[in-house]
């Protein structure tokens, strides 16, 4: 058995390191921290080199005596708590004497501090060790420079993500620093560019505007709610303003931002279902309580909390924010769906035996990896006096196929490029049942926004909004395929304001986003503005440019040819159809326009365009034997 011995100190801080500081954006978070434990009404933070090259922090805080300078980068070594009483009754946002030394050991560390409006000092620090300490002309307040992050734990390096990746991590972090303290002034410059601003003005709505955009924080609405135990406020974002994952929910833990899955299940349960399927909403959320109520030391970080009574808290938050919704008003348009019945979008749709030469009706084509089972005489069941034709049957008026969805989906571009033999293999067998186009109909009718249509016998029911939607879809497509969407000037630009992160992320990669039709130029400030639009877009320019770009923003890779199949669904989803009579001449013209689609029986969301009841139908709904 090997030895026992007593880790040195070295070894023991860099371990200690490990645990706290994980990456750039956490010597960020804890210096922060550390200024506003100190008072400062301003924090300044630069960065070069995603903050690997250097990191410099600087505040107007209290500082550090000359003589406490040692202490500070000592291990477990703080002003915030003296007894095992305080380490229950937390009031700071660090406590646990970590920080400094947790830096110390993997990097290059300079302090710049003067307390008390006394002469200042100057220290360096490196690998653990202090190099040397002087006095120095310093302002009130304490400047912290690390430079050469991981310099003596190369293998740390490894983990970190892409430059653009740790720089978004960091802006993350401040915004939420920011958000959980309006009354302080922070800024943010990356390589000498400033990346947030906020005043300290101790205004929420502002600094939100500041980060997230000015258009979100003017529509965001205030909530307040108040038990024994627990105060909440802050600002929670209409139905209508949502995003596709919770990144823009902020806990704010008395000035501590936190994690808690449930307490942000709380706020999903007070939007019940004024949200739609996977979007979440944008919130800032102060919740205060004595800090007896919570144990913010079971996570080196401090971001993962232990809570007392969070049922109640969890109540709290749902009741507050269902209150404020019903009080305003604000309803998403989706909750008039509950007043009609759903549609069964589940009824297999008709693949029309139109084209004996391509599909063989005795043979359908099998998508499936399992053999299709042997059809079963007669599948169609009499209710009461109607006949159901929702399940598949077998005759030689028309097939019904459970593979039918697969095909389409295949048509749509789903998989718009093989990515191997087998999926082109899949492909062109799609291919072969789309070949299949309607027939030619002689259009006899309409019925409120049906058209009626017959052909050999069958007659067909056609959706006239998705038969719209249908056309609309393809035509949008085809534009973004061909690169060249026509587009329209603007009698004046629209600005676009965006938070640090997406602001980002778009002003890197507009040529791409050129490739949806969207055409942006960079203003700065985290602005972009939009001096034309795509023809494609009807209305509600503004509205649909912000869907778009949200889109992409949300999306998980930058497949464009998956973005620019989006794109058209949005639009062709959103653009108003009319639903009136048409007159014969442009009912058939319709028709005729549909026939010619990329896939006439289903729109670019996949939803039915068009059913057909045969004669055989017909008869046996009359219980009719021939």
């Amino acid at each position: 058995m090997a030895q026992i011995h007593e880790l040195s100190t070295e070894l023991t801080n860099q371990i200690a390191a490990g645990e706290v500081i994980e990456r750039p954006a956490s010597v960020v978070k804890e210096l922060c921290e550390n200024s506003i434990d100190a008072g400062s009404t301003r924090i300044r933070i630069d960065f070069e080199n995603a903050g690997l090259q250097k990191i410099t922090v600087q505040d107007n805080g209290s500082g550090i005596a000359s003589d406490q300078i040692d202490l500070a980068f000592m291990r477990h070594a703080t002003s915030k708590i003296n007894s095992e009483r305080d380490l229950f009754n937390i009031g700071t946002l660090g406590f646990r004497g970590e920080a400094l030394a947790s830096i110390a050991a993997v990097a290059h560390v300079e302090i710049v501090t003067s307390s008390n409006n006394q002469g200042g000092v100057r220290a360096v620090f490196a690998g653990g060790e202090k190099k040397l300490q002087e006095d120095a002309p310093s302002p009130q307040g304490t400047k912290i420079s690390v430079a050469d992050l991981f310099f003596n734990t190369p293998a740390r390096l490894k983990y970190l993500r892409s430059e653009r990746t740790e720089i978004l991590k960091i802006v993350d972090i401040v915004d939420r620093l920011a958000l959980g303290h309006p009354e302080i002034a922070f800024t943010l410059t990356n390589n000498n560019k400033i990346l947030l601003k906020t005043n300290g003005r101790k205004n929420l709505r502002q600094d939100i505007a500041n980060i997230y955009s000015r258009h979100l924080a003017e529509r965001m609405l205030e909530i307040d709610g108040t038990t024994p135990d627990f105060k909440i406020s802050g600002l929670i974002s209409d139905p209508d303003d949502t995003r596709s994952n919770r990144n823009f929910i902020t806990l704010l833990l008395n000035g501590r931002y936190v994690h808690n899955y449930n307490l942000t299940q709380a706020i999903m349960s007070g939007y019940a279902n004024k949200l739609g399927p996977r979007r979440y909403p944008i919130a800032v959320i102060k919740i205060e309580l004595d800090p007896v109520l919570v144990d913010v030391n079971v996570h080196p970080t401090k971001q993962e909390v232990r809570l007392s009574k969070e049922k109640e808290l969890e109540r709290l938050l749902t009741q507050t924010i269902s209150d404020v919704l019903l009080d305003g008003q604000q309803e998403s348009l989706g909750l008039n769906n509950l007043n009609s019945q759903p549609q069964d979008t589940k009824i297999d749709q008709l693949k029309f035996n139109l084209n004996k030469s391509v599909v063989d009706t005795t043979r359908p084509v099998i998508l499936d990896s399992k053999p299709e089972a042997p059809a079963v005489p007669e599948v169609n069941e009499a209710v009461g006096e109607f006949i159901s034709l929702n399940r598949p049957r077998n005759d030689q008026q028309y097939l019904i196929t459970s593979t039918w969805d697969k095909n389409v989906a295949l048509q749509m571009m789903l998989k718009p490029f093989p990515e191997s033999e087998a999926d082109s293999t899949i492909t062109s067998q799609g291919q072969e049942i789309i070949d299949s186009r309607l027939p030619k109909l002689t259009y006899i009718g309409q019925m409120q926004s049906y058209l009626l249509a017959q052909s050999n016998g069958s007659l067909y029911l056609i959706d006239q909004l998705a038969a719209h939607r249908r056309l609309a879809f393809d035509n949008v497509l085809k534009q973004l395929q061909s690169e060249k969407s026509s587009q329209q000037t603007l009698l004046e630009p629209i600005v676009l304001n965006f938070s640090n992160v997406d602001y980002l992320k778009l002003k890197d990669n507009l040529a791409t986003i050129k490739k949806i039709g969207i055409e942006l130029e960079d203003f700065g400030q985290n602005t972009l503005i939009m001096r034309t639009y795509p023809t494609w877009i009807e209305k509600d320019i503004e509205k649909r440019i912000r869907q778009l770009l949200e889109l992409y923003l949300n999306a998980a890779n930058d497949n464009i040819d998956k973005l620019k199949i989006q794109v058209a669904q949005i639009i062709a989803k959103n653009r108003v159809y009319s639903s009136s009579k048409l007159s014969n001449l442009e009912a058939a013209s319709l028709i005729e326009d549909l026939s010619k689609t990329s896939d006439p029986y289903r729109d670019g969301d996949g939803k039915i365009i068009i059913v057909s009841l045969s004669k055989n139908d017909l008869n046996k709904m009359f219980k009719k034997n021939e």
